[in-house]
């Protein structure tokens, strides 16, 4: 598969292998990796990509991911677009289970770097709407979070080394009952808390990148304004893009703006390792 002049650099080819198993034995979620064709001998960064859908919908093939995915793997990126558990009508809460997922994303490929020829000290996440919210918390909790899985690949980390935040919903914790989370605000303030990426902010975190439309009528833009707000008052190394005009669903080529210098050179300025 080719794809052209997708990026800031020049592009190159790239295959897909669909349908990855990365979780536990008896585990239904897949992933699909996006692998840059080059024969080359360099260790390459990777990318985990989490969907969106409101915790309870959404799949790694679909469209924004797609787009984001080849647009990474065409740049040198080893892209990961993984499914996780999703929350159900009369299921089982999905938190923490589907930050783990994400977590063990990460370690999956930490764990496959050598046939994936990837650098294991330059992972990045990226995620859309409730995956902007996974992909924040993957960056900013660590151990002392008590939100690192048990296994498996226990033996990798799970922490990335830069963030790229698409329009999530940052404070839907601090502002409304989420199923996900099986229980009722007024029920469990402190596992709501512990489910906002405010709550575990640190001077050691890693870079954020946070994008966000003007005409988002799902998330308002001004959730990402407080979160930029706070994570400059915790010291944490940051960046605000604001889109005029762009709606609540974008990917990397909104009409509204090319975000692909943007995303992409953020990615290249802390992952590529000169």
């Amino acid at each position: 598969m080719a794809w052209f002049g997708v990026g800031p650099a020049d592009a190159g080819d790239f295959r897909v292998e669909e349908n990855i198993a990365y979780l536990r034995d008896g585990r239904a979620e897949r992933a699909d990796l996006y692998l840059p064709a080059d024969a080359g001998a360099a260790l390459r960064p990777a990318v985990v990509d989490i969907h969106g859908g409101g915790w309870r919908g959404g799949d790694k093939g679909d469209p924004r991911e797609v787009n984001i995915c080849t647009n990474l793997a065409a740049n040198g990126y080893v892209a990961m677009s993984i499914n996780y558990m999703l929350q159900t009508k009369d299921g089982p809460a999905a938190w923490p289970q589907n930050l783990h997922d994400c977590k063990t994303a990460v370690r999956w490929l930490r764990a496959n770097a050598g046939r994936l020829r990837v650098d294991p000290g330059t992972v990045g996440v990226i995620g859309g709407s409730a995956g902007g919210h996974l992909a924040a918390m993957v960056g900013v909790t660590g151990p002392e979070s008590g939100l690192d899985p048990d296994g498996p690949y226990g033996d990798q980390p799970c922490g990335v080394q830069a963030v790229v935040d698409l329009y999530g919903p940052i404070l839907w914790m601090e502002t409304r009952d989420l199923a996900m989370l099986g229980k009722r605000r007024a029920e469990a303030p402190e596992l709501y808390r512990s489910a906002s990426p405010l709550a575990h902010l640190g001077a050691g975190d890693p870079p954020i990148l946070i994008v966000h439309g003007t005409a988002d009528k799902t998330v308002d833009v001004e959730q990402s304004r407080v979160f930029a707000a706070a994570l400059a008052k915790a010291g944490i190394e940051h960046q605000l893009v604001i889109v005029e005009g762009a709606p609540h669903t974008f990917h990397l080529q909104p009409k509204e703006m090319d975000l692909r210098p943007v995303v992409i050179g953020f990615f290249d300025r802390r992952l590529k390792r000169k």
